[in-house]
Formats: structure tokens, sequence, C-alpha cells
């Protein structure tokens, strides 16, 4: 059965602005036992700050987490989002689409609303599958 984004999406998603440091970004990730935070300036979704993108593009490039900012290391515009009305496959086809894990999720505005994963439709739309038990699973630390 298809659902909308706003059934399955995880509301209570991290923003930050895009001065914000990595260092301070990766710290809210840890607090938040999250693999993204949104980047944006006010209303305005400015892009998408993954835990791999600091490994790969600060960590690996020897840049200070502690003055590198979070806006010089996300992905960037034009990003591919949905809205709360979108329905589960389209976001699906979206991320095969684009080979990404994850969607902001924007009202009609463009402001954040929250963010789907992969995992997140896994365990709605394909509850029994391999992926859903692994997205259920309690993480380990």
């Amino acid at each position: 059965m298809t659902r909308r984004i706003r059934d399955v999406m995880s509301p209570d998603t991290a923003s930050v602005e895009p001065m914000t440091t990595v260092a301070r970004a990766a710290r809210l990730m840890r607090e938040r036992d999250i693999g993204d935070v949104l980047v944006a300036y006010d209303c305005d979704l400015f892009g998408v700050l993954t835990d791999r993108d600091i490994v790969l593009r600060s960590v690996a490039e020897g840049a200070d987490p502690e003055i590198t900012t979070v806006g010089s290391l996300c992905s960037r515009p034009p990003l591919v989002t949905v809205t709360p009305e979108d329905t589960t496959d389209h976001a699906v086809r979206l991320m095969r689409e684009h080979a990404v894990r994850r969607l902001p999720v924007v009202e009609h505005g463009g402001c954040p609303a929250g963010i789907v994963s992969i995992g997140d439709l896994a365990t709605t739309e394909d509850p029994h599958s391999a992926l859903a038990d692994i997205s259920r699973a309690t993480p380990t630390h």
C-alpha cells in the first residue's frame, strides 16, 4: 500500500546554518544518533550534510573541523526533495534515479519539514525485508 511521505518521514530532523562548524554538526549528529543534518538558513534549504560527507570531504582532506563550515562541505542545490504529500512510491523512484539514501522533505514554500530515508521506506513498504530488519535494529555504539 502506497503511503504519503508525511506518514513515514522523520519530522524531528536536525538542522544547522551554513556557517556552523563541522565539529558542531558532528557533535549534534552524535548527540541525536543521526547520520545527517539539513543545512538551512531560515526556511531556505541550503544543503544536506552526512556523516560520510564529513569523513570524505573534511577528515580525509585534513581540514580543521573547528573552522571548516558545513556550508563548504554539504551537498548543495539542486537537491532532490519530496513534499509531505508526495507518495512513498515517488520517493523510491527518486532514490533509485538519483542514487541517494535519504531525501529532505520540504513544505511547498521550501521550508525543511523532515527527512525520509531508505530505511524509513523499507520498514513501511517492505517490512519483512532484510533492510527493514536492519533499520529497526537497535544501533550498536
